[in-house]
């Protein structure tokens, strides 16, 4: 039996050791975080990656945990309203496609693999490849052989700078920065997006049904010093300071930030690889191929990547340079199409100038009465659709 080590207990990770364990490997995934997290922000699961979780089994469970927003609420700085949009719009969803909060689809995956060996509270710390394996220190373990190793750890991934060398090499910015967070209930209004656009930045507070808080989203340039990801405090202070005058309940929602329990700051980036393996080490999900929030498929991709290097893996029979080969030729199309969502979308979560914010505002309080609406429509949402079901299993 294949041993595989897969860094990382997100949605890629878990969803990989579903998959390597139904083919008959055993996985064992190291998660540096003590414990599950729960935390987190809503995402989409569309095309393909539904077929995916048709295929696990957890579908039902999924869609059963739809966080059934039904429309942003645009406000000015003094909460006026300026216009709003229904949410299948909003998301580019239509139909069948769920909006689940990420800390849900975790804590399902999680469920769904727990005869699969877990090390919380631990890391990689050095990987060093042989003939036939990879040995590997823990931080705080003691030291294994495994015949693979996976880095299924996010954007900053740990097993990517080991073996294949520095972030900056791979990382590729977008020149904005993203602040989530959870706050008190009360700035949300119940399956409502409530959105605040201000030339060069914006904020958003939503409140999924029957949630007992909300979360708020900021989006806004990348600062000229970055505080280290490891100094929520300096976050905090290069969050305040990006939205320094801001109107309507920005205020507020900075004075919450030193109760919120789950900050997260970090650049709008993308992962660019040639390759995504070497020897018998490879990556999955943001780790290899991140698109950003901005795209709106970074699940999906998680999901979709889990399904094919593990079908690849197994196809290979114990040749590991051939399924690597196999999972990259597979998903390199589908990961190229969904990273080109990312520019694009980015436009549209912020604006340039007050003139830009008037005219998006005007034409989403017109568009109910415009005779080419549905053409419109099918414009902002025939991207992303083409682009979540690219890929054939």
């Amino acid at each position: 039996m294949t041993d595989v080590l897969i860094s990382g207990a997100g949605v890629a990770g878990t969803a990989l050791a579903w998959w390597l364990r139904r083919h008959g490997f055993r996985p064992t995934v190291v998660e540096r975080a003590s414990a599950p997290r729960d935390g987190g922000y809503k995402v989409d699961v569309r095309g393909v990656a539904l077929t995916v979780l048709d295929r696990m089994g957890l579908s039902e469970q999924v869609r059963g945990r739809d966080t059934g927003m039904r429309l942003a609420r645009f406000v000015d700085a003094d909460g006026r309203q300026l216009a709003t949009m229904d949410a299948a719009l909003f998301g580019g969803r239509e139909g069948d496609d769920v909006e689940i909060m990420r800390g849900d689809l975790a804590q399902i995956l999680m469920a769904a693999t727990d005869d699969v060996e877990y090390l919380f509270g631990d890391s990689i710390a050095a990987l060093r490849p042989t003939a036939d394996g990879v040995e590997v220190d823990f931080e705080r373990g003691a030291s294994r052989r495994f015949d693979l190793v996976i880095g299924a750890d996010g954007l900053h991934s740990t097993v990517r700078r080991l073996a294949f060398g520095p972030a900056s090499t791979y990382l590729r910015p977008l020149g904005h920065h993203i602040a989530i967070c959870t706050v008190p209930a009360e700035f949300g209004e119940e399956r409502v997006e409530l959105m605040h656009p201000a030339p060069g930045r914006t904020v958003g507070v939503y409140r999924t049904a029957g949630a007992p808080d909300a979360r708020a989203l900021f989006l806004f340039p990348s600062p000229e010093e970055v505080p280290d990801h490891r100094d929520v405090a300096g976050q905090r202070a290069a969050l305040v300071r990006a939205f320094a005058g801001a109107g309507w309940r920005v205020p507020e929602l900075l004075a919450a930030l030193p109760d919120a329990p789950d900050l997260y700051f970090d650049a709008m980036s993308q992962v660019r690889m040639e390759h995504w393996s070497t020897g018998r080490i490879g990556l999955v999900g943001d780790a290899a191929y991140g698109a950003s929030p901005a795209s709106g498929q970074g699940t999906s991709l998680g999901l979709v990547g889990a399904y094919v290097l593990a079908d690849a893996l197994a196809e290979a029979a114990g040749d590991p340079a051939a399924g690597f080969a196999a999972y990259e030729r597979r998903m390199r199309p589908f990961v190229e199409q969904n990273q080109q969502l990312a520019e694009r979308n980015l436009k549209g979560m912020v604006l340039g100038s007050a003139g830009q914010i008037r005219f998006q505002t005007l034409m989403l309080r017109l568009m109910p009465r415009l005779p080419g609406r549905e053409r419109m429509i099918r414009r902002v949402t025939e991207p992303i659709r083409a682009a979540a079901s690219a890929i054939t299993l």
